[in-house]
């Protein structure tokens, strides 16, 4: 599954949005220095995907406010993420 994520780095605090079903924006404390925010932002997103980092992939956007990434995760938890 792809999902589309807006990141905003060097955040206060660090919270997931979901905007619609495969649309999300993330805030992280990392900076956006070295990879740091994208590893911000796999780590939120494996939390609340509910399964490990290994799952997630940068797909597009390493650079970019606006990233795709793709979920690897079995059937059945994605159609229950998606209730």
């Amino acid at each position: 599954m792809l999902i589309k994520v807006k990141v905003f780095p060097n955040s206060k605090k660090e919270e997931i949005i979901e905007k619609s079903e495969n649309s999300f924006e993330v805030k992280v404390k990392e900076k956006p220095i070295m990879g740091k925010a994208n590893g911000g932002v796999i780590k939120i997103l494996s939390e609340f995907f509910e399964i490990p980092e290994s799952k997630i992939k940068l797909i597009r956007g390493f650079k970019q406010r606006n990233k795709i990434f793709e979920i690897n995760m079995p059937l059945t938890i994605s159609i229950n993420k998606l209730k």
